[in-house]
């Protein structure tokens, strides 16, 4: 049998990474899991195989003229829906991603950062501006989105957030019945698996069986300890912030289980392999238009190019487009549903007027430098033989998803907090930009910005850690617009950061939070203190004056990769609205759009989670709408 190239590649991969963590320190023979690093690098290996010959078995798949469904994008949305419509089998499901396979090197959580870096990154950039990402080259912020099975589950931080009722609740206020939070808690449940000890029991507890695995590191570095330790003494409780409080502080709840990086591709196609004929899944396949009758306004097939050729594939039923907040409305545009104007602009006949695009939404967070005494995260604690021996056991930091440790969430707004409704969240991973040579470029930052900030941190090789403050609603819209007709180039993303006062003033207030830290015990007794290194910009304004942390914001605006919005749900009667309720396109028949473009707002969280919740939604609306007993 002739392997595929992404098998080869994918174990070639991995071996050579446990060759080099097993040699980069002399410790052949040190803590192994079979008393030898080079049986160690060989497990390694022998599990990548293993998850490269489950990815293989897509290789055999033919396409066929026409399925019942046709999934455009196999994401976390993508993957989740697939699985769950594939369930009746009498259905053919056609699953269609852009990307390669995913390989167990990806799913190593500590290596979060490098993946931005390769092929499975679609690696857009912002367009250029004066107001925001000013410590990026060329003014443009990086925003990486997962090219890959799994999509952004693949490169993404691994935190898990289920966010908070409230978000859920002015969804359904908007006109969307069966979006509040009670309509939802059975699908936050039926997807989770959560193995974390102490999460709530009571009336908001998560689910245990789920797909999505859901844990704690074993693991964790003083400073972390210290980050929980500070927190508490700031007024917060420790506890489950996806349970009945959002407002806790705790160790990460990550999708990481058996040491590994829980995608969705894992969850949900993995334990289908060889199982279910009804599905099929064909990767580097870039569609490039829905096919829709102008005359009768429905969806009946799309265009991809795969294998070398453009092919025509037919859908009996639909079309769902779950292909992410910059694809989706990218791919909308070019097939004729967006807004009339900008299409012909362009030269695409609009076939429906739709404000595909608008209401794009992301969460920001500028972070903060701090050196202390406590070790650091570094690379030479992660690339040893030591770390792949604990990590083969389920323990050390190759375990960290990315090197984020801890979180918390603030009511930073009186009557917010009145509420329970977080607008801040501080996230504390232990390390910082000089530590890891992959973040510099993750965030394309000025060679000149890096030296003067990060430069005597590298050459000291000093211990550092950064809090990440992160604005959960912020008020600025920003859009997405084509560049052109041609599928291939990326569109313009106009991401419109600080345009609403109120943006800068809750950052610059987190910023506040996240330095008062400083005087709490538990970060004196690290000898936690803030990085004083003045950005050039920002060198007018004094020290951490709130006009110096507003500069720091606009260089640093670091995206945390969580865009949304630009296919809304709502009412026809919102104009603002692409998605009804049941995520049906409005004015075409036999189109949905499921993933997180159909966020009326964007949750306060992290929304990976909740893009799950949204897929599996989604699975039961359109087995009701056909007439499948679920």
């Amino acid at each position: 049998m002739r392997l595929p190239i992404t098998f080869l590649a994918g174990c070639s991969l991995c071996f050579c990474f446990c060759i080099f963590c097993c040699f980069s320190d002399s410790a052949v023979l040190a803590q192994s899991l079979h008393g030898n690093a080079i049986f160690d690098a060989f497990e390694m290996m022998r599990r990548g195989a293993a998850q490269m010959n489950l990815e293989a078995m897509d290789e055999r798949v033919r396409l066929l003229g026409e399925y019942d469904f046709i999934v455009v994008g196999a994401g976390t949305a993508g993957c989740a829906l697939a699985a769950r419509l594939s369930e009746n089998p009498r259905w053919k499901v056609l699953l269609l991603e852009a990307g390669g396979s995913e390989n167990y090197i990806m799913d190593l959580p500590v290596l979060a950062h490098y993946l931005q870096l390769g092929q499975m990154n679609w690696k857009y950039r912002t367009e250029p501006s004066a107001n925001y990402c000013l410590a990026m080259n060329n003014n443009r912020c990086n925003w990486p989105r997962g090219k890959v099975m799994g999509g952004s589950s693949v490169l993404n931080y691994m935190m898990y957030t289920r966010a908070n009722r409230m978000d859920y609740d002015r969804w359904a206020k908007l006109g969307n019945p069966g979006w509040s939070y009670e309509e939802l808690l059975p699908y936050f449940r039926k997807y989770e698996g959560s193995r974390i000890p102490d999460a709530d029991t009571g009336h908001t507890r998560p689910g245990r069986h789920g797909p999505v695995k859901i844990s704690y590191s074993a693991d964790r570095t003083a400073a972390a300890d210290a980050f929980v330790r500070a927190s508490e003494q700031a007024g917060l409780e420790r506890g489950d912030y996806n349970g009945e409080q959002q407002l806790r502080v705790s160790y990460l709840q990550a999708n990481i289980d058996n040491e590994t990086r829980w995608s969705s591709n894992r969850a949900y196609l993995y334990p289908l392999k060889g199982k279910r004929r009804n599905l099929h899944v064909k990767k580097n396949a870039l569609v490039t238009r829905v096919l829709i009758d102008p005359q009768t306004k429905t969806a009946y097939g799309i265009m991809v190019q795969t294998d070398g050729r453009m092919q025509k594939v037919l859908a009996r039923k639909e079309v769902i487009v779950s292909a992410g907040a910059i694809n989706t409305p990218q791919l909308l545009m070019l097939s004729g549903v967006g807004p009339a104007k900008h299409l012909r602009e362009v030269g695409i006949k609009p076939i429906v007027d739709l404000a595909v695009g608008y209401n794009l939404q992301d969460h920001t967070a500028p972070a903060v430098t701090f050196v202390c005494n406590a070790t650091s995260l570094k690379m030479k604690h992660i690339l040893n033989s030591d770390a792949v021996g604990n990590y083969l056991r389920g323990r050390g930091p190759m375990r960290i998803p990315g090197g984020v440790e801890a979180i918390s969430f603030y009511a930073l707004d009186d009557e917010e907090r009145a509420k329970g409704w977080a607008d801040m969240e501080l996230f504390f991973s232990a390390s910082s930009i000089h530590m890891n040579p992959a973040l510099r470029l993750t965030f394309g930052l000025k060679p000149e910005i890096y030296e003067t900030i990060y430069g005597d941190l590298e050459r000291r090789d000093a211990n550092s850690f950064m809090i990440f403050p992160m604005i959960l609603r912020a008020k600025s819209r920003g859009r997405i617009k084509l560049r052109n007709r041609n599928p291939l180039d990326h569109p313009l993303i106009y991401p419109n950061y600080f345009a609403h006062p109120y943006d800068m003033n809750i950052t610059v207030r987190g910023i506040r939070k996240a330095v008062s830290l400083v005087d709490t015990p538990a970060f004196r007794a690290i000898n936690a203190r803030v990085w004083k290194k003045q950005l050039p910009g920002c060198r007018q304004h004094p020290w951490m004056s709130d006009k110096y942390w507003e500069c720091h914001a606009r260089h640093f605006t670091f995206t945390i990769y969580h865009y949304s919005g630009t296919a809304k749900m709502g009412p026809r009667s919102d104009t603002s609205a692409v998605v009804d309720a049941r995520l049906r396109v409005h004015g075409i028949n036999q189109l949905r759009v499921v993933d997180a473009s159909i966020m009326p707002y964007l949750v306060s969280g992290h929304p990976n989670g909740p893009v799950y919740l949204i897929a599996e939604k989604a699975a039961d609306m359109i087995k009701q709408d056909h007439n499948y007993n679920i």
